[in-house]
C-alpha cells in the first residue's frame, strides 16, 4: 500500500447471482483529500461504499484502509470511519441532541463530542427539537453530525446534499471542503450534483456498470477527455460524455 493512500482497493468485486455490481475495482484515495466518487444510478457507488464499511461482503478482491486490511482488521477499520449512507435513521420522538448522545455512548466518546458535532453542522439552535419535526435538510445535517462524531480519520458520505436547498448545499460543500484541513481527515463523497463535487473534490473516480473509467485530478480528467475528443469545459459535460462513450462501446444506449 502506498504511503500517500489511506484507502486502496485491489480488484474489489461484488456480484449478486449473474449481476456484477462492482468489477475489479482499484481505487487509490490519498490521505487528507476529498475524493469525489461519481457515476450514474446503479453504477456501483453505494455497493462500493458498503463494502468499505463492512455492510456488504466482497465476492472477490481486497482492500486496505489506514494500513489495515479487510477482513482481518474489520473492526479496527470501522473504528476509523464515520459514515453517512442512504437516508440516515433516527428515533423520531427523541431530539437531535438525544439521538447523537446515543451514538456517542455506543462509540464511547467524550461528552463534548455531541455539542461539537451539532455546532459543526449548524444544528445547535435546533438540538432540543424532536427529530421527526426536522426538515429533510436538517435530517441530512443530523446524519452528517453523526458521521462527524469524534472526528474519525475517514468519512464516507453518500449523497450528503440530498434534499437540501441551494444555501444548505453551499454550506455542506463548504463544510466538507474544510474537513481535511480542520481535522486531518479524508473524505470519500458521492453526489449526483456534479458542479458541487467539482468545487469540493481534489480527485475523482468515475464508475460505470461497476467499472472504474477514470481516476485522478480534474486536470488529468480534462486531458483524458481532450485526447478522446470529448468536451472539457465542465465536469458535468465531461462526465456525461465519458459515460455515453463507455455505453456506446458496450453497444448500449442511454
Amino acid at each position: 500500500m502506498s504511503e500517500m493512500n489511506i484507502i486502496e482497493t485491489q480488484n474489489l468485486t461484488k456480484t449478486y447471482g449473474d449481476f456484477t455490481a462492482v468489477s475489479h475495482l482499484n481505487l487509490h484515495i490519498k490521505k487528507g483529500s476529498v475524493y469525489g466518487f461519481l457515476g450514474p444510478n446503479g453504477a456501483g457507488k453505494s455497493t462500493t461504499m458498503k463494502m468499505l464499511l463492512g455492510l456488504a461482503k466482497p465476492t472477490s478482491g481486497s482492500f486496505h484502509i489506514n494500513r489495515k486490511s479487510y477482513p482481518k482488521d474489520r473492526i479496527a477499520i470501522l473504528r476509523d470511519m464515520g459514515s453517512f449512507i442512504e437516508a440516515p435513521a433516527f428515533y423520531g420522538n427523541l431530539t437531535g441532541e438525544e439521538n447523537l448522545e446515543i451514538l456517542r455512548r455506543i462509540l464511547q466518546l467524550p461528552k463534548s463530542a455531541v455539542a461539537d458535532a451539532l455546532e459543526l453542522t449548524g444544528l445547535t439552535e435546533h438540538r432540543k427539537r424532536q427529530a421527526k419535526k426536522y426538515s429533510l435538510g436538517m435530517k441530512q445535517r443530523l446524519g452528517l453530525a453523526g458521521a462527524l462524531l469524534g472526528h474519525p480519520p475517514i468519512l464516507i458520505l453518500d449523497e450528503p446534499t440530498n434534499g437540501l436547498d441551494p444555501i444548505g448545499i453551499h454550506e455542506i460543500r463548504t463544510l466538507v471542503r474544510s474537513l481535511p484541513e480542520k481535522y486531518d481527515c479524508t473524505v470519500l463523497v458521492s453526489s449526483h450534483l456534479l458542479p458541487e463535487v467539482e468545487l469540493m473534490a481534489d480527485d475523482f473516480g468515475i464508475l460505470n456498470h461497476g467499472r472504474l473509467l477514470f481516476e485522478g485530478t480534474m486536470d488529468a480528467l480534462k486531458r483524458t477527455a481532450e485526447n478522446a475528443g470529448l468536451p472539457t469545459y465542465n465536469l458535468e459535460e465531461t462526465f456525461l460524455s465519458l459515460i455515453d462513450m463507455d455505453n456506446r462501446n458496450r453497444g448500449e444506449r442511454i
